[in-house]
This record gives structure tokens, sequence and C-alpha cells, in this order.
């Protein structure tokens, strides 16, 4: 099991408004010169949002959700002071309330 950060917010403040293209290449940018794997993605309509430990998490949040999810709470962290209207926090998975940390709940096209 492993503990999974992130960074929540209405689907359309985190898809839309902000500028995340930006973000992701920087950050794939600095992954690449420092040879570490990518341990970030983006996850639109997130289902451990229905675990019962996050229900709290899911009642602040606007819906349609999306959410970064990482294992490196610095780049958590980071993301917060950078977006500013964000939720943060974590869970572990896989478990039983959350098999898939990156599932999506997102119709698929």
């Amino acid at each position: 099991m492993a503990t999974y950060y992130y960074v929540l917010a209405s689907k359309k403040f985190l898809m839309e408004e902000e500028p995340l293209d930006e973000v992701f290449r920087e950050r794939q940018r600095y992954y690449l010169e420092e040879e570490r794997e990518i341990d970030f993605w983006l996850v639109e309509q997130p289902a451990f949002l229905d675990a019962p430990e996050l229900a709290e998490a899911k009642k602040a949040c606007p819906q349609p959700a999306a959410a970064i999810v990482s294992t490196d709470p610095t780049f958590i962290n980071w993301l917060k002071l950078r977006l500013e209207f964000v939720l943060t926090g974590e869970f572990e998975a896989p478990s039983a309330t959350i098999p898939d940390p990156l599932a999506s709940l997102a119709p698929t096209a």
C-alpha cells in the first residue's frame, strides 16, 4: 500500500481555468533532468472520492471534480500554494475502499 496525496478542485477550475499544461511540461522537464519517474497524474472525476473516508472532501468540492494525484507530498504542497483555490488531502491505496488510486468515473469517449 502507498500513500497518495492530492489537490482537488472543480473540473472547470482545474482543467479549464488553470494553465496546467505549462505546470506539467515544467515538471516533466524537471523529472527528466533528475532522472525521476513521473509520479503525478491528472484524474477527472476521481473515483477515490467515493470512499467513505473521503466523504467530507467530496462534499467540500464542487462537482464534477478533478484531482492531481501524486506520491510526492512536496509537489502537492507546491501546487496548493500555486493554485490557491484547491483542497488537499491524502489516502492510502490500494485498499478495500480505494482499489485503484487513479480510477476515474468520467465517461470514456
